[in-house]
């Protein structure tokens, strides 16, 4: 044993005192690719002939990026590469089946902690069904049209030049949906969304980030099923335009919409709201902001309105000949009667009372009524501490 470490000890000083540095030469031993083929394999390369309206199954235990585009071609096209140090623990399949091409990653070892860096790139006919599910990474699929379904357990979403209907889900990443035409629902878990330029009625949700939703057009048809549906846990929402209505919803941010018809529902537990325009009813509430809110439009039909502020100023801005009948509720306390105010173009009926004490403090309620242009739609304002503003636009 003494003899084998002496031979050992001067194999390394030899290389040391012939040029070669212990680094250079503890690098190759271990982390070159070339003597070490378990940290880079082969890619797995396959090609099918296949029929447009097929369908392509990924399904990665291992988890991978996916990236798949349609191209002018009835072949399937994969190629999958593995990298890292335990690239030569992971079998890939890449089957043609009836319905299509299935591929597959699953670990040929035990052990919890496998290190690899794997992604696979597909090429499919331009109509062609897609479902998927990996364990990890990001998603890109781009000129495709088909049923979209698929799921990952960590990474984004970047949808591009899509049709068909769409069900997608990542658990901890932003989905980016551009220029497209689809129906269906995408989710995050913990990421922004963005959706722009699109035709067709998509649900998206996050439970903790932004959600924009800009120049999305509805398919003509009823108006049921067509409105914006967007709703965060923790994040602000901002919608360009939504023709056929719309429903927002999020739990820590502040909303905006530029322009809404037929109807708005919108909630915030800690934000504020702001409509630039309105040509419908609506029904906005937050738990403690602001509240802004313009009608605009001509026929005035079923524009009944509801705001409500838990601590914020309300602000109503209206066409002169707008047709309501106003019911304005204002909840004070001592500290804040100077700021429990009605500010308006109108003349209203106010009225003030004793209130039940509200957390052991004394409070107050002040009322205002009226009716104008023959009081057609319901305006129900209310907030807590502070200001409500009416005035003509």
């Amino acid at each position: 044993m003494k003899k084998l470490s002496m031979i050992t000890l001067l194999i390394v000083l030899g290389l040391f005192l012939g040029g070669a540095t212990y680094p250079e030469y503890f690098f190759k031993l271990n982390f070159s690719s070339e003597e070490n083929p378990a940290l880079k394999m082969q890619p797995y390369e396959k090609e099918f002939d296949v029929q447009p309206g097929e369908e392509l199954v990924i399904d990665l235990e291992t988890g991978a990026d996916i990236e798949v585009e349609g191209w002018d071609k009835n072949v399937v096209s994969v190629v999958y590469n593995v990298t890292g140090p335990d690239a030569d623990k992971i079998s890939v399949e890449i089957e043609r089946t009836s319905s299509g091409v299935e591929i597959t990653s699953r670990r040929s070892s035990h052990k919890n902690n496998i290190q690899t860096d794997e992604s696979v790139t597909v090429k499919v006919p331009r109509v062609f069904d897609l479902e998927f599910s990996t364990m990890g990474g990001y998603v890109k699929l781009t000129g495709i049209e088909g049923e979209l379904e698929g799921t990952t357990m960590g990474g984004e979403f970047i949808l591009e030049d899509l049709k068909g209907n769409l069900s997608l889900t990542t658990m901890g990443g932003d989905i980016s949906l551009t220029d497209s035409d689809v129906d269906g629902k995408v989710k995050t878990m913990g990421g922004d969304i963005m959706i722009d330029d699109i035709i067709g009625n998509v649900d998206a949700s996050s439970m903790g980030g932004d959600i924009i939703h800009r120049n999305v057009m509805r398919r003509n048809g009823d108006v049921a099923g067509d409105e914006v549906s967007i709703s965060t846990m923790g994040g602000n929402v901002e919608v360009d335009e939504a023709e056929h209505g719309a429903k927002v919803k999020t739990m820590g941010g502040d909303i905006k919409v530029k322009t809404v018809k037929k109807f708005l529902d919108a909630s915030t537990m800690g934000g504020d709201i702001k409509v630039m325009s309105l040509d419908g009813k609506a029904d906005v509430s937050t738990m403690g902001g602001d509240i802004e809110m313009t009608v605009t439009g001509s026929s005035f039909d079923e524009s009944d309105i509801k705001m409500k502020s838990m601590g914020g100023t309300v602000e109503l801005y209206v066409p002169s000949n707008f047709s309501m009948d106003v019911q304005i509720e204002i909840r004070y306390d001592k500290r804040h009667s100077e700021d429990a105010v009605v500010v308006s173009d109108y003349e209203f009926k106010e009225e003030t009372r004793d209130a039940e004490k509200d957390w052991g403090k004394s409070t107050k309620i002040l009322k205002a009524s009226g009716s104008f242009n023959g009081g057609k739609n319901k305006v129900y304002i209310k907030t807590v501490n502070d200001k409500v503003v009416l005035k003509t636009k």
